[in-house]
């Protein structure tokens, strides 16, 4: 199976026009899915966040909200229907998708009162996808490159193309490359960390088909009880976004087979 995306370009919301226009399609869309992913300075509540990418399922139109220009006006100015970001995002009704909820879900609860609802998270499907072979098997969570890589049936030409284009982006913000965080910041936004945005989200619909697809139906469930877990637990004030368990799986999965 090819669990490619075929999206190569974005459109950028920096404007409240371009909100409501963005808006009231997702309103008027039966049946869409949202493939969300955020970034931010040290993203959490205790800092901003810069940009919203969304990818808008079956139209494979994806969309950077200008959150650093916008702030809350993104989320509570409505559509001419009166339907607001904040609405679609707590709506149980619409899917939305994440690769780990857990910081998204911090920053937009403690900076802007979002309960997020409807929610699918496929780090969680991944682990609870694999072959039991032991104890280990399930220990550790997989980050979202491992997942493109393991599961996404990259040709080779398509798999380089894509490392250099998250290595390029990585290098403009990565302290350690000489980068910094603040460069989500810049407007302009510069070509290199807009293709990187993309990337983030261009892949996920493939990958939650992949694993939809070889979940049994016990495995479904934990992984939706576990997503509610990961929500409620980003709310309360004293959530650690960098917490020492951050990389481990939930620990009542590890020995079911």
């Amino acid at each position: 199976m090819d669990r490619r995306a075929s999206a190569t370009d974005s459109t950028f919301i920096d404007t409240h026009a371009a909100m409501i226009n963005l808006i009231d399609g997702l309103t008027n869309r039966p049946n869409i899915s949202l493939y969300v992913d955020l970034e931010g300075v040290n993203l959490s509540r205790h800092s901003t966040i810069s940009i919203m990418q969304m990818l808008v399922h079956p139209l494979n139109k994806i969309y950077l909200i200008d959150i650093h220009t916008l702030d809350r006006n993104a989320f509570y100015n409505p559509g001419r229907a009166g339907t607001t970001l904040k609405d679609i995002l707590e709506s149980k009704q619409i899917l939305k998708v994440f690769f780990d909820v857990r910081n998204d879900s911090d920053a937009l609860f403690g900076l802007y009162g979002i309960r997020l609802a409807g929610i699918q998270d496929i780090q969680l499907m991944e682990v609870a996808s694999r072959k039991f072979l032991g104890s280990d098997t399930r220990k550790w969570l997989s980050g979202l490159k491992k997942c493109i890589e393991n599961d996404s049936s990259l040709p080779s030409s398509y798999r380089e193309t894509w490392r250099q284009i998250k290595e390029s982006g990585r290098r403009l913000f990565v302290p350690e490359s000489g980068g910094s965080f603040e460069i989500f910041n810049t407007r302009p936004l510069p070509d290199a960390i807009r293709l990187y945005y993309i990337q983030d989200v261009q892949f996920m619909p493939g990958l939650l088909e992949y694993y939809k697809s070889i979940l049994s139906l016990a495995w479904t469930r934990r992984v939706e009880h576990e997503i509610e877990a990961r929500l409620a637990s980003t709310q309360p004030e004293g959530f650690n976004s960098c917490g020492p368990g951050k990389t481990l799986a939930p620990i009542g999965w590890l020995c079911i087979k």
